[in-house]
């Protein structure tokens, strides 16, 4: 079976109809850098807030 061969510009074409248009280049200066700002916790925290301790303890039992 023969390989099929294609010209850059073929290629261009076929990535145009797969995807079609790509966004605007984001320059340099457009960008951000991101800082975290807290850690991720690995577990929930499971504990009630302080609303849900006063509704189920109105007398603080």
């Amino acid at each position: 079976m023969a390989e099929e061969r294609f010209t850059d510009a073929e290629l261009a074409f076929l990535r145009h109809v797969r995807f079609g248009e790509l966004p605007e280049r984001v320059l340099p200066e457009d960008r951000v850098e991101l800082a975290e700002t807290e850690s991720a916790r690995s577990w929930p925290d499971l504990a009630p807030s302080r609303e849900q301790q006063q509704a189920l303890y109105p007398n603080g039992a």
